[in-house]
């Protein structure tokens, strides 16, 4: 039997799922230098609490006290032929900055001509009512770097000490673990789907070796790579365990990297980003190619704030 994919047009002969090229990738700087000055109350955030890339912005936003500098809009979890809709429910809203429908509007505001696949995160610049970017790894980077006139703290997730390391891991990282699972997920025949899901494993069981050595995967706290691995985790054993067939283990069964997704769940505010509801409900429902009754799990049974005993190797 042939199969088309969950996303056809982004699917090779192969069966290997491709991923689409971010379409906007302007960026806010600190001095203006761009054309797109960082400031207070200028900039939108359009987001789900269910995409993992959109989640990396959640958090970075709140961890760097940006609240009340950038405002934002959580879209329904399950998506349609028509995309993202913006839906008043428990977690999502309408749109009270545009009064868009579907965030198909703000890509269609930005360039009539799109006609490309509507994802999240969007950074949308209210002044100029355009997407200014809507690359998660931009728009991540520039609440990093871009807003520390306005952040409520001066924490630093890229510090320059560590970003060699930082690209490095981000780089790996992307192409065999947050990119990984949807390559094995999404993937529509059997080489491709084995050839991405051993990678994804290869790549856990790396990442837990190297965490049986220190408390976070670079610096004695979490950066953004800490981040970037933590949504893809967070996600792993209640949808690309199952959902994505990426099953020989889970995160639960590694020693090390369970503590460590507990240990990040419980920084600071982060567990207030999590919403299982949301994810399990956006995967199940939404990748319906891949789970055509669409029937959410019930499971599984976690409990993200045990203790995580991660702090014993802060003095090792």
């Amino acid at each position: 039997m042939k199969t088309s994919g969950q996303f056809p047009h982004e699917t090779s002969d192969e069966g290997r799922f491709v991923r689409q090229d971010d379409a906007f990738r302007e960026w806010v700087t600190a001095d203006g230098s761009s054309g797109c000055p960082a400031e207070a109350g200028r900039y939108h955030l359009y987001v789900s609490l269910a995409c993992p890339w959109a989640h990396r912005t959640i958090i970075m936003r709140r961890l760097r006290g940006l609240e009340n500098v950038i405002g934002m809009t959580v879209v329904d979890p399950v998506r349609d032929d028509r995309g993202w809709e913006f839906r008043d429910g428990p977690g999502s809203s309408r749109d009270t900055i545009n009064g868009f429908g579907f965030l198909s509007e703000a890509y269609l505001a930005t360039d009539p001509a799109y006609d490309r696949r509507i994802t999240v995160p969007v950074l949308w610049d209210k002044k100029t009512g355009r997407i200014v970017s809507n690359s998660d790894d931009d728009i991540l980077r520039m609440l990093e770097c871009e807003f520390n006139a306005f952040a409520g703290n001066e924490l630093d997730f890229y510090p320059r000490q560590h970003r060699v390391e930082i690209d490095r891991l981000n780089d790996w990282m992307y192409e065999t673990l947050n990119d990984g699972v949807y390559r094995a997920g999404f993937a529509t025949k059997q080489s491709a789907y084995e050839e991405a899901a051993y990678r994804v494993f290869e790549t856990l069981d790396v990442l837990d070796e190297r965490l049986s050595r220190s408390r976070y995967l670079i610096g004695s706290s979490p950066l953004e790579t800490d981040w970037r691995a933590f949504v893809t985790l967070v996600r792993f054993d209640p949808v690309y365990f199952g959902h994505f067939k990426c099953n020989l283990r889970r995160i639960v069964d590694y020693p090390n990297l369970s503590g460590y997704l507990r240990d990040l769940y419980q920084f600071d505010h982060v567990r207030q980003t999590v919403n299982f509801d949301h994810i399990k409900r956006h995967y199940y429902i939404t990748h319906d190619d891949i789970n055509p009754t669409r029937i959410v799990p019930i499971g599984p049974l976690q409990d993200l704030d045990a203790p995580h005993g991660r702090e014993k190797l802060d003095k090792a």
